[in-house]
């Protein structure tokens, strides 16, 4: 455990900045594939036991390759502690599954206390997550109360519904807010600026798109009417068009908030900015799931290491200052059950 106010590990030496400093992705296709194949074949031997020393081998990979300002990330975590979250988290999932076969009712008790419980793991998740995590020497840290994990990740989804979806861009801001404020580099806190206001602008440019595909559907399907195509052409021709449609906005989206929210975290005098282009996005979206298919699951890994190339090379550093001013901070051990829940529920806390 780190000491209070121990300075960066003298190995990584002063580091001078210069401009911009973008991350850059040094892992290789091939390499992660053999680490990916060697992990999926030791999981199913192992009916899924290997899995959490699987997730720390690729992590330990993935982090190793990601370099910022001349120095990599490194991760920490313990396969024991990721296994035994994730034995609890199959426990609670599995009740759940088993009290839905025994009665609705059961079903519904047993959904509501995985929904009681669910922020107190998605909270321990993000504190394993950035605790395990270092840069320099120096540990990351999450923050934060149960209380305030409580209201991001119960009261907030719940205004969510009550508001049929209309507090949606609300709930995405306060939810970032809080994991950035909270998220820490040493004893030094992230700071997040983006406005309720800039989410509700992103969410209406994805909503009135949404409603432009299905104009383009339906001018498609008129246009084949008027051609004299038969019924079914027309509507099998609709819906295609509207599920190209859909997909080519998901990557639209996700380049928009990975710049919204990028452009407005900063690290003390330090800040961020993220140019990720929604073409590249699409791109290597559309060729990445066409070479899964295509190689029936082979390709997985290459795309993988694309897409992580990409994404994390399109955010860069904005140095205000020396990388040298930031001190180690004393954190508890957290656990990992949290970690295994996400994980097996698929939760996505990067977004």
């Amino acid at each position: 455990m780190e000491q209070l106010l121990e300075p960066a590990a003298p190995a990584a030496g002063r580091v001078a900045l210069d401009g911009p400093q973008r991350i850059k992705f040094h892992a290789s296709g091939s390499e992660y594939f053999r680490i990916w194949i060697v992990n999926l074949l030791l999981t199913i031997a192992t009916l899924g036991i290997y899995s959490a020393w699987a997730k720390v081998r690729r992590n330990q990979y993935m982090y190793s390759c990601t370099e910022l300002a001349g120095a990599s990330f490194e991760y920490h975590g313990r396969p024991m502690a990721i296994l035994k979250g994730r034995i609890i988290a199959l426990v609670l999932i599995g009740g759940y599954n088993l009290a839905l076969r025994v009665s609705p009712l059961a079903g519904l008790v047993m959904f509501v206390l995985l929904a009681a419980v669910m922020p107190w793991l998605v909270w321990n998740s993000l504190k394993f997550r950035l605790f395990y995590t270092s840069y320099r020497g120096i540990r990351f840290g999450f923050g934060g109360s149960t209380k305030a994990a409580y209201f991001h990740f119960l009261v907030l989804p719940l205004l969510y519904v009550v508001t049929l979806t209309l507090a949606l861009p609300f709930v995405h801001q306060r939810i970032k807010r809080f994991q950035h404020t909270e998220s820490r580099y040493g004893t030094q806190h992230f700071g997040f600026d983006a406005t309720v206001g800039s989410f509700y602008k992103r969410y209406g440019i994805l909503l009135a798109l949404i409603a432009g595909g299905g104009v383009l559907s339906a001018v498609v399907g008129a246009l084949l009417r008027g051609a004299g195509q038969p019924a079914p052409v027309t509507i099998v021709a609709s819906i295609a068009v509207g599920y190209v449609w859909l997909f080519l906005l998901i990557p639209l989206f996700m380049n928009m908030i990975q710049n919204l929210i990028w452009n407005h975290t900063s690290l003390g005098v330090h800040r961020f900015s993220s140019d990720m282009k929604w073409g590249k996005v699409v791109a290597i979206t559309l060729t990445n799931v066409l070479a899964i298919v295509v190689t029936l699951g082979l390709f997985t890994p290459f795309a993988v290491v694309r897409w992580q190339r990409y994404h994390l090379e399109s955010i860069a550093l904005l140095p205000g200052g020396s990388l040298d001013e930031f001190v180690s901070g004393q954190d508890d051990a957290v656990s990992a059950t949290g970690i295994g829940a996400t994980d097996m529920l698929d939760f996505d806390l990067s977004m």
